[in-house]
């Protein structure tokens, strides 16, 4: 997942034009394959027997048409763009021209990013639904359609957010926590690994593409909004019996704002409890678990919960 291109005020979302040449010729040489959403659509609900790899844009930054936009274009390389509907036309933000001409390419499918691109997380549930609705009648007005695709503003998504998601029949959202994603991933909570300046230095960026998914049966506390006592969670993983030996599992979260290796118990075999000795003290409390697998690639699962109070 990328945002920005070579808007070098904006490390946390921004990727440099030399740095982002360096990774998709990575991807070339690594024998990756680029999929549209399309086949994408199509192997996620089958098997899938080797890795590929599914890009998506964010936001609609007018920086992306400038200069990403040019080089896809050329490589002929499919992407996913999502688009907050309010800011379009704004400045630094793509116009609804040159938006159609890109989803008028074979290469783009859009994506809805809500109409606000605001904190959607906190609000009561009428927002929210008033936002993405909003959202959908501009889409169906500019484009002609309402994309079933949709990436949460920030990654951030709760129980009530994700079921007002499905209401609205969007088919896929996307968040923003890392990881791979696999048949076994939830369609309303997939997982991506956002790039930026601090996170695309190359030899990172090398170990994510050959990264392979983590299977699991079901995470808990499923809602991601945690509230007053709920902090620090109590937080399970279950992993389907047999699939992978998890005994070497390592995690780290970012309990108490520092990163640190947690302490990990099996309560049986197959499910993994995460022991959280201090509250997230910030906005976003992250675990991520690691395995070595096979052919010196590490299987990575990435969790985020949004902090209520901190």
């Amino acid at each position: 997942m990328y945002h920005r291109f070579n808007e070098n005020k904006y490390p946390s979302t921004n990727i440099k034009n030399e740095i982002f040449l360096k990774h998709l010729n990575e991807i070339n040489n690594s024998e990756l394959e680029f999929i549209s959403f399309e086949k994408f659509n199509e192997i996620i609900k089958n098997k899938i027997e080797k890795n590929y790899l599914l890009l998506t844009i964010d936001d609609g930054f007018e920086s992306f048409y400038l200069n990403a936009w040019p080089v896809l274009k050329k490589r002929k390389i499919p992407f996913i763009l999502f688009v907050s509907t309010r800011e379009v036309g704004k400045n630094g933000y793509m116009t609804w021209k040159q938006i159609k001409e890109i989803e008028s390419s074979d290469l783009a499918t859009i994506g809805n990013h809500s109409h606000t691109h605001e904190y959607l997380i906190d609000w009561e549930e009428e927002k929210i639904k008033n936002d993405l609705e909003k959202s959908i009648e501009i889409f169906e007005k500019e484009l002609g359609y309402s994309p079933k695709l949709f990436s949460y503003p920030f990654g951030e998504y709760s129980t009530s957010l994700k079921k007002i998601v499905i209401n609205l029949n969007f088919e896929f959202a996307f968040g923003q926590h890392s990881g791979v994603i696999d048949p076994s991933k939830d369609f309303l909570e997939l997982p991506r690994f956002p790039i930026n300046e601090k996170y695309g230095e190359l030899k990172r960026f090398k170990s994510i593409i050959q990264t392979l998914p983590f299977p699991y049966e079901k995470i808990t506390p499923e809602d991601r909004y945690i509230r007053g006592n709920e902090n620090p969670p109590k937080v399970k993983i279950k992993f389907f019996k047999g699939l992978i030996d998890v005994k070497n599992i390592t995690c780290y979260s970012n309990e108490g704002n520092i990163w640190r290796k947690s302490d990990i118990k099996f309560t049986n075999k197959n499910e993994l409890e995460i022991l959280l000795k201090e509250k997230f003290k910030s906005e976003r409390g992250r675990i991520n678990c690691s395995l070595w697998a096979e052919k010196n690639r590490w299987r990575w699962l990435g969790i985020q919960y949004v902090i209520a109070e901190y």
